[in-house]
């Protein structure tokens, strides 16, 4: 049979991969088990329970790797490393995110899980944008999500420190704690590797993008009457200031939104492109300060969240958020502002469901309306910055002409 199909020749590569994994097993169960014996393990019974296999089959794995099984006094041997299934992701020459080494992760976990602890697979995933993503395999631990940010150098002063961000936002996000990861760990000292990092638990569930298509879309209304749900409990969390969750934070929301947009154009002058039509924004954002300024409350702004961020089941009949992620943009603000929002108003398709859940929101009022267009301008930069870091010069070229209609409406 002739494979010509791409997608016929990575299925077969997939397969093949699985097969390699396969005639390993052997040998890393027997490495697993030279390891838990050089840790002081000395019992066969319990090393075979452990490992669910024969006690015939620990001492021919022992054997293998020159261990006498009789010899119960044997000393106890420092740690050695068992082999690290590591698959990172390919990619180009100057890409924007930099996957850590097999030894880097090592050293992370050792950090997190104490310094006896053995990583045994690292699988980069693919899905985010901005930070490096792992899921991360511990001997005798459930799996892990290992999130790295950026060397500070390479962040825009736009996303300074996002991840800081994140982990300040979580007490503010208990309305939604039962979907969200647990942090287990977090660390910005840069002594391990020079970035920041976090490690979470695994959520379970599929992403959605990937669960979402396998239902019929006449019933993808209620998937985005959750996600109304969910993003009301989040606006409904009154904060203490204005902007981004973990500072600087404002007295205004006009000093909020002026600050933004003055760091985005800042970030678009910074990699050689032309930021004076988010100026002109900004410059009738400034003119209109007290239309900005009627909104006096604080609200908790999820930044980011929309279906690549969120989980669903993988048996639910129907499309069932199990699970949401990567709160790394909140900020205090209000509510129309939000990304969410933004997106659930983009089309008028099966998100309509989305107020089902959500509730009503002022789109139509004079003031309203004038900050609509405020802040889809400042998203239009946002993603400006995304695309030109992403290496779409296509898209980034679209943002002008969209950032010119926004530019219209406002003038």
């Amino acid at each position: 049979m002739d494979i010509d199909d791409a997608a016929s020749r990575q299925a077969l590569a997939a397969l093949g991969g699985w097969v390699a994994r396969r005639n390993r097993l052997p040998q890393d169960r027997a490495d697993l088990l030279a390891a838990a014996w050089w840790a002081g393990i000395r019992n066969v019974a319990a090393l075979a329970r452990a490992a669910d296999v024969r006690r015939d089959t620990v001492y021919a794995d022992l054997r293998s790797r020159g261990i006498d099984a009789a010899d119960r006094q044997a000393r106890i041997a420092p740690v050695q490393d068992i082999p690290l299934d590591y698959q990172p992701i390919a990619r180009g020459e100057g890409a924007f995110q930099e996957s850590l080494t097999g030894e880097e992760i090592r050293a992370v976990m050792r950090r997190v899980f104490g310094a006896g602890c053995q990583v045994t697979s690292a699988v980069e995933l693919g899905a985010g944008m901005y930070n490096s993503t792992y899921r991360v395999q511990v001997a005798g631990a459930e799996p892990v999500i290992l999130r790295v940010a950026p060397e500070p150098g390479r962040q825009f002063r736009s996303e300074r420190e996002l991840m800081r961000n994140e982990l300040a936002s979580v007490p503010w996000l208990t309305p939604i704690a039962a979907l969200m990861p647990r942090v287990i760990a977090a660390d910005w000292s840069h002594t391990v590797i020079g970035r920041d990092y976090m490690v979470q638990s695994l959520l379970a569930g599929v992403p959605a993008p990937e669960r979402l298509s396998e239902y019929p879309r006449r019933i993808w209304g209620g998937y985005f009457a959750q996600l109304g749900e969910i993003t009301a409990a989040v606006h409904a969390v009154r904060g203490p200031h204005f902007g981004p969750v973990a500072g600087p934070g404002h007295a205004t929301w006009s000093q909020a939104v002026l600050a933004s947009l003055e760091d985005i154009a800042a970030d678009v002058d910074s990699v050689g492109l032309d930021a004076a039509d988010l100026r002109k924004v900004a410059a009738v954002a400034a003119e209109h300060r007290a239309v900005l300024d009627e909104v006096t409350e604080p609200r908790l702004l999820t930044g980011d969240l929309w279906t690549v961020n969120v989980m669903l089941s993988d048996t639910a009949p129907a499309p069932m958020i199990s699970g949401v992620l990567d709160f790394d943009r909140t900020w205090f603000g209000e509510v129309s502002a939000d990304w969410t929002v933004r997106m659930a108003t983009a089309k008028d398709d099966e998100r309509r469901g989305f107020w089902d859940g959500y509730g009503r929101l002022d789109r139509t009022s004079p003031g309203a309306v004038l900050r609509s267009r405020i802040y889809e301008a400042r998203h239009v930069g946002a993603l400006r910055l995304e695309r030109f870091r992403l290496g779409h010069h296509d898209a980034v070229t679209r943002s002008y002409q969209e950032m010119a209609a926004v530019v219209s409406a406002l003038t």
